[in-house]
């Protein structure tokens, strides 16, 4: 499938029939998620692959007993860093300087542009928004992804991150999760949704052409 074929094709899926995903189509996927882009990079947040099925079982309430949670094949968790820290900058920076062949000094200036930016929020919950956004880019990317494999998946926001926190102990690792991406095959028998007309507003409404044509 070409991308527009791809995106036509995946919706939300509600049910999923519990088959496994190959392990190299997952890899691509979460290899999309790696290459997926962020403000200046810096990627602040980490994504927990979930394949365990005791686990995921126990995530189910705290998602409000969404099917989805139990019959994927994988459950992908997005969880934005707090707090981000300079440090991480710092990180970044070695990184790409040996990436890149780079001295570090001649990232100086970047560094600085970076840390202004990490620092200037109003407030820490601003800064976790902004984490938060970074992540959902990294989301976006995962669905696309998962559609050109073939392969179904569920975003979801519907679940308690505080309690999911607690129960993947996500606060010692200085993360808060943002939200979720089942991975798996529709079961379309269970669910009501598979075959259904997919629906979008149409491009004149959606667009804003500026000056108008």
């Amino acid at each position: 499938m070409n991308l527009i074929d791809a995106l036509n094709w995946r919706y939300a899926t509600k049910r999923m029939n519990g088959k496994q995903v190959p392990q190299a189509q997952l890899d691509r996927i979460l290899e999309a998620v790696r290459l997926a882009p962020s403000s200046y990079g810096l990627q602040p947040y980490s994504v927990l692959v979930i394949e365990d099925q005791a686990l995921r079982e126990r995530i189910s309430p705290v998602a409000f007993g969404q099917p989805q949670i139990t019959e994927s094949s994988h459950l992908l968790v997005f969880a934005a860093w707090e707090p981000v820290e300079e440090a991480h900058v710092d990180d970044l920076i070695e990184l790409t300087a040996e990436t890149r062949d780079l001295p570090a000094e001649a990232l100086t200036a970047y560094a600085g542009a970076i840390k202004e930016t990490v620092n200037g929020f109003a407030s820490d919950q601003d800064k976790f928004q902004w984490a938060a956004k970074q992540a959902y880019l990294a989301l976006g990317t995962a669905l696309a992804a998962a559609a050109m494999e073939g392969i179904d998946a569920s975003p979801m926001e519907g679940f308690d991150p505080a309690a999911l926190d607690d129960l993947l102990g996500l606060r010692e690792r200085n993360l808060r999760s943002v939200a979720l991406m089942a991975l798996g095959y529709r079961d379309s028998e269970a669910d009501r949704y598979a075959d259904l007309a997919k629906v979008r507003w149409p491009r004149e409404k959606l667009f804003i052409q500026i000056p108008p044509a």
